[in-house]
């Protein structure tokens, strides 16, 4: 199912969780390569999206309607740590998303450059 970044802004409809608050998604796939570093991705009910990157804490929101899913500006801690180039590459193909579905329980992101990231609902 396709979600509007729209609706996303009003509230976070079906990647909510039932009682409405925000859902926490953990990324397990990039690109169809698994990602062996930890990132995660909240959305929250008021269009901003959360998470942890390999190495910082990043916050952006929601922009755009229809049928795009784009992310604006990313702001994130500065720390270092081995997975710096892992995080670069996870918060890039982030910035590129166009669109998003829900499929199997799965948030799959898609970028215009063709990248794709699959999430897990995190526990």
């Amino acid at each position: 199912m396709i979600r509007s970044a729209a609706a996303l802004l009003i509230g976070c409809g079906t990647l909510c969780q039932a009682d409405g608050a925000a859902t926490s998604w953990q990324l397990i796939e990039l690109s169809g390569t698994a990602f062996s570093a930890s990132a995660t991705l909240t959305i929250g009910e008021d269009g901003q999206i959360t998470g942890r990157a390999p190495c910082n804490r990043y916050a952006a929101r929601l922009l755009n309607g229809g049928t795009a899913f784009e992310v604006g500006p990313i702001m994130a801690t500065k720390m270092a740590c081995p997975d710096l180039v892992a995080e670069t590459v996870f918060l890039d193909i982030l910035t590129e998303v166009a669109n998003s579905e829900t499929r199997d329980g799965f948030l799959i992101l898609h970028a215009a450059t063709g990248a794709e990231m699959v999430f897990k609902p995190a526990e």
